[in-house]
């Protein structure tokens, strides 16, 4: 499999490439959707069960059935695939940014208020920041999620390390067909192990040592 790999390493890191890319590209726009979410949320707690609900039957849906919903709206191509990964990378990102904001004290809230600072940046400056951590928490398993649901990409024309396991599994019984699909999935697996690492150093940086676990 080391010849296989060295013979095919320039695909491979393009196919690499592509894969991390449409995972956070996935995964910054479901981060922007899932708070500005939570926010309206609580803002309007009678909101919360309903996206609740959505959060966790969203997460039952299987991917090719929702990419069959997708593709007459959006057809073969990098569209499909990153509307479908983004559609998943938001759940648990949207469930753990509304438990983070309202886990915030009130009274700090109010002090905010309190000190002339307006509703927006009272948000963007206490709010956000302590509920920062939880938030984080929800990114780090989305995109973990969204590495392995990528892989779909393939079945839509797009793009990533899919296209491999896609190739493996339409040739089984050549010569190749392990290699490929053995070689994605590792490079998938490794991938998304690193990312998870790059989070959580991220999360060193920008979380405020006073409220760092």
């Amino acid at each position: 499999m080391w010849d296989f790999i060295v013979d095919r390493r320039s695909q491979l890191l393009i196919n690499a490439f592509n894969h991390v890319y449409l995972v956070l590209l996935a995964v910054v726009f479901a981060t922007i959707i899932a708070v500005a979410l939570a926010v309206l949320v609580t803002r309007m707690p009678r909101l919360e069960p309903l996206a609740n609900a959505v959060s966790a039957i969203g997460l039952t849906i299987p991917s090719f059935a929702l990419i069959g919903l997708l593709l007459p709206a959006t057809g073969l191509g990098d569209t499909t695939a990153l509307v479908a990964v983004t559609f998943y990378a938001t759940l648990p990102i949207l469930r753990n940014a509304i438990v983070g904001l309202q886990g915030v004290d009130a009274n700090l809230m109010e002090s905010a208020r309190g000190m002339g600072l307006s509703e927006p940046a009272a948000l963007l400056r206490v709010r956000l920041p302590l509920a920062w951590p939880v938030i984080l928490a929800g990114i780090r398993v989305s995109v973990q999620m969204s590495m392995g649901i990528a892989a779909i990409a393939a079945y839509v024309l797009g793009p990533g390390l899919g296209v491999w396991i896609y190739t493996g599994l339409t040739q089984i019984g050549g010569k190749n067909a392990v290699n490929y699909a053995l070689t994605a999935t590792i490079a998938i697996v490794v991938l998304a192990l690193l990312l998870d690492l790059l989070l959580i150093l991220l999360g060193r940086v920008t979380t405020s040592k006073g409220i760092r676990v």
